[in-house]
C-alpha cells in the first residue's frame, strides 16, 4: 500500500488483540517512503481520567505517529450504548484528543454513527465535532457507520460540516451495508471532504466497507481529483489481487475496474464493436487500472468472437477460412452438450488448436482407473487412481492414492508426466467447481467441472462435461497439464 502510494494505514486497535499488539511491534521495522501508520482506539472510558485509561495507554505505547480515535455523535449511543451522560461523552471526546495531541501525535477523529446522530439530533452531533476542534483534531472524520444512508443526505450534510468548519480537513467514513458504500464516499468526497477511508476490496463487519479498489479510479478517471496513488494506477488490479491472496479469498470476477469480467465480451455484436473502437464498449481504457480486454466464447460467439479471441491467445486465423465457420459451429455445439469455456480460456485454446491441427499431443491416454474404498474397521477413506499414458514411445503406469478420486486421478497424472515434463511440478489446483447441467435426470445427470490451476507465472481455466463426474474431471485436469506442456514448450 505504501509502495501505491496510500496516504495513511490504519492497522488495528492495540491492545484488542495479541495479533495486533504483534504487528504494531513489526511495523516498527518497516520503512516506509510515503505512508503513515496508524493506531485506532475509542475515547477514554466515562468517568475514568485520561491518564488513568489502560486503552489510551497503549495507543501511546504503539508508538504510531498518527492515532485514529472515535467518539459518539448519536445520543443513541450516547445514553444506551456506553451509558453515560451527555456532557460527560462530550468531555471524553475533547480530553482523549487534547491528551494524544499533548503527546506529539497526528489525530484523526472518527465521529461514530455521525450522519445517523445528526438526523437524531444535529445540534448535539455538531457540539460532538466542536469539542474535538477545541481538543485539537487534525481531521474530522465524518462516519455512516451503519451503511444504511443514500448518497444524496450523505452529500447534503457533509456540505453542511463542510461549510461549518471550513479550516478543518473533513473525511467520510462508510460502509456498505445497503450496497452504496463507494457511492456515498464519492459524495462526500463532491461535498468537499479530502479524507476517504475505507478498505481495498471492500474488506469489513457485515457487508463490507467502501471498496477502495473502485473509489480510487473513480476519484482519479471520473472526477479528476489529484490522489498521491493516482501515479500508480496501472497497478491497481496487481494490488487487489495481492491483497485477495494474503487474505486467501477468491478475487470478485465481477468487481469494477480490477474483476476479471470488467473488460470482457461475449455477444458477438459487442465483440465485433469493440474490436472496431473499445470505447464502443468500454468506458475507460482497461490498461489504466493494469487490467485488460477478454472476449468470452460461448453460444452466443460470432466470427468476430472467435477472431478476437484467436489473436488475444496468439493464434492466427483467416477470417474468410471455412474452417472458422465450422469450428464455430462446433463450438455451439459442445456448449449444447455442458462445456462453458467463458472461465476456460485454456480449454479454449486446445481445441482451438486441436481443431486447427496445430498442435501436436504430448502424450496419449491409453487407460485410466479409479477405485474408491471405505475402511471401516480403521475410519478411513482411500482413493486410487491408476494411469497408463504413453508419452512418445514410452509407456508410463501409474499408481497413486489420495482422499478423493479426482485427487488421486490428479497426482497419478502428474508422476505419469513429471519424468518428461518436469514443470509439471509447480502447477497446483487452485479451484475445483461441479455443476449439475441437467437436474431432472437425478443421479444420471450431465455435469460439468471447471478447474483453475497456476503456477508461479500464470493462472489458467479448464473445462470438462459428462454424465460421469470422473470423466468430466479427467478432461478438465489432461486440458489443464497439456497447456502447461505447451506453454512451457513454446
Amino acid at each position: 500500500m505504501d509502495q501505491f502510494g496510500i496516504d495513511y494505514i490504519e492497522g488495528g486497535w492495540p491492545g484488542s488483540n495479541p495479533r495486533d499488539m504483534e504487528y504494531f511491534e513489526a511495523v516498527k521495522d518497516v520503512k516506509l517512503k510515503h505512508a503513515k501508520i496508524s493506531s485506532f482506539g475509542s475515547t477514554r472510558r466515562a468517568d475514568l481520567s485520561v491518564k488513568k485509561d489502560p486503552q489510551l495507554d497503549l495507543l501511546l505505547k504503539s508508538e504510531t505517529e498518527v492515532v485514529a480515535i472515535f467518539g459518539k455523535s448519536w445520543l443513541l449511543h450516547v445514553k444506551k450504548i456506553i451509558r453515560t451522560t451527555p456532557d460527560e461523552n462530550l468531555r471524553m471526546v475533547e480530553e482523549s484528543i487534547k491528551y494524544i495531541k499533548s503527546k506529539g501525535r497526528e489525530v484523526i477523529y472518527d465521529a461514530e454513527h455521525f450522519y445517523d446522530g445528526y438526523k437524531d439530533n444535529s445540534a448535539y452531533a455538531l457540539k460532538t465535532l466542536e469539542v474535538a476542534i477545541q481538543g485539537g483534531a487534525d481531521y474530522l472524520v465524518l462516519c455512516d457507520t451503519n451503511g444504511g444512508n443514500l448518497a444524496e443526505y450523505i452529500y447534503e450534510t457533509t456540505a453542511v460540516i463542510v461549510e461549518r468548519f471550513p479550516n478543518l480537513k473533513i473525511g467520510v467514513h462508510c460502509h456498505n451495508d445497503i450496497g452504496l458504500g463507494v457511492a456515498t464516499s464519492l459524495a462526500g468526497v463532491n461535498a468537499g471532504a479530502t479524507m476517504v477511508q475505507g478498505t481495498l476490496n471492500g474488506y469489513g463487519e457485515r457487508n463490507g466497507n467502501a471498496n477502495l479498489t473502485s473509489i480510487i479510479p473513480n476519484l482519479s478517471l471520473k472526477m479528476d481529483f489529484p490522489l498521491n496513488c493516482g501515479k500508480k494506477l496501472k497497478k491497481l488490479r496487481d494490488i487487489s489481487l495481492f491483497v485477495d491472496d494474503l487474505a486467501n479469498f477468491r478475487p470478485d470476477t465481477k468487481a469494477p475496474y480490477v474483476g476479471a469480467s470488467s473488460f470482457a465480451h461475449k455477444g458477438g455484436i459487442h465483440a465485433n464493436a469493440a474490436s472496431k473502437d473499445s470505447r464502443s464498449y468500454e468506458h475507460i481504457e482497461p490498461a489504466l487500472v493494469g487490467n485488460r480486454q477478454r472476449v468470452l466464447v460461448s453460444d452466443l460467439s460470432g466470427r468476430s468472437s472467435i477472431m478476437m479471441k484467436a489473436q488475444e491467445m496468439g493464434v492466427e486465423l483467416d477470417a474468410k477460412s471455412t474452417d472458422l465457420k465450422s469450428f464455430l459451429n462446433e463450438l455451439k455445439k459442445l456448449e449444447y452438450r455442458g462445456y462453458e469455456y467463458e472461465a476456460a480460456d485454456a480449454s479454449f485454446k486446445m481445441l482451438l488448436q486441436r481443431w486447427l491441427k496445430k498442435i501436436k499431443h504430448p502424450f496419449e491416454l491409453i487407460s485410466y482407473r479409479v477405485i474408491v474404498e471405505r475402511d471401516e474397521t480403521e475410519n478411513k477413506l482411500i482413493s486410487e487412481a491408476t494411469v497408463k499414458i504413453k508419452v512418445k514411445d514410452e509407456i508410463h503406469h501409474v499408481v497413486a492414492e489420495s482422499h478423493g478420486p479426482v485427487g488421486a486421478l490428479d497426482r497419478a497424472l502428474r508422476q505419469a508426466l513429471e519424468k518428461d515434463f518436469p514443470g509439471i511440478k509447480d502447477v497446483s489446483l487452485s479451484d475445483f467447481k461441479v455443476r449439475i447441467l441437467d437436474s431432472a435426470d437425478g443421479t444420471d445427470a450431465r455435469i460439468r467441472v471447471q478447474i483453475e490451476s497456476s503456477d508461479a507465472k500464470e493462472i489458467w481455466g479448464t473445462v470438462g462435461a459428462s454424465d460421469n463426474i470422473i470423466e468430466a474431471s479427467w478432461e478438465a485436469l489432461r486440458d489443464s497439464v497439456e497447456y502447461k506442456i505447451l506453454r512451457d514448450k513454446k
